[in-house]
């Protein structure tokens, strides 16, 4: 074996140990947190913060969730949503991949209560099945084309296949309207940061400006999105009537 090859299953091991231990933890803190929510005791909890801010953090975002929308199928969707897409921010940021065991499996929970809720609700914020498949197809075709214009430009890979499925999984969740605004608002969070965080710290430091996995915005531009994009639209709209 060449030293490129060892190097390159010393990074994949590394990164499958590191995938394991993050979707346990995320397992782990869904398990505790649905339960306390489920009336079994709310010391459930406890464990689940002090395993790691990681998995408290989860645990933290389903009782936020459940505070906010109350027990229902919504708020399970929408946990379940938010767990995903921590997983992925979090991956992305660490080993700047995205894997597929988030983005997929993730797809297809979205598409299996799309069409549980037309029999159960909990639709609310959610894209119903049929509009679930038109905005899988315009998020991942969205970002692909931003990527390609991205590799056009600067004459190298602007974007991973991985952020094709990420926004497959997305937009199967929002919709074709809120996918598209889904990648503007990743990035202009991802814009934000890199000229008050990224640049910053690097001219401190004295080194170059590092590369900036752009599912590490996507993601919380999801639950934006999901939450407010509506709402986004009917005020630009109104502005727009308005000037």
């Amino acid at each position: 074996m060449t030293v490129s090859t060892v190097e390159a299953a010393v990074a994949a091991k590394e990164m499958r140990r590191w995938i394991a231990w993050l979707g346990g933890s995320l397992v782990a803190a869904s398990i505790f947190t649905a339960l306390a929510l489920a009336g079994l005791g709310a010391w459930l909890i406890l464990p689940a913060i002090l395993v790691g801010p990681g998995v408290g953090g989860v645990a933290l975002i389903w009782l936020a969730i459940a505070w906010r929308f109350g027990a229902s199928f919504f708020s399970l969707r929408l946990a379940i949503f938010a767990t995903l897409l921590v997983g992925v921010a979090v991956t992305d940021l660490r080993t700047y991949t995205i894997p597929d065991g988030f983005t997929i499996s993730g797809f297809v929970f979205v598409l299996l209560t799309a069409f549980i809720a037309m029999f159960f609700g909990g639709e609310v914020a959610f894209a119903g099945p049929f509009s679930a498949i038109l905005g899988a197809c315009t998020g991942a075709g969205a970002i692909a084309i931003v990527g390609w214009l991205g590799e056009a430009a600067l004459k190298k890979e602007a974007m991973g296949f991985g952020d094709v499925t990420l926004m497959a999984f997305i937009g199967a969740a929002v919709g074709p309207e809120l996918a598209l605004l889904t990648v503007f608002v990743g990035a202009a969070i991802g814009a934000v940061v890199f000229l008050a965080v990224v640049v910053p710290v690097s001219k401190l430091r004295g080194k170059e400006m590092p590369q900036v996995p752009f599912g590490v915005f996507l993601s919380p531009a999801a639950l934006v999105t999901l939450l407010y994009g509506r709402q986004m639209i009917a005020a630009y709209l109104t502005y727009l009537a308005g000037a």
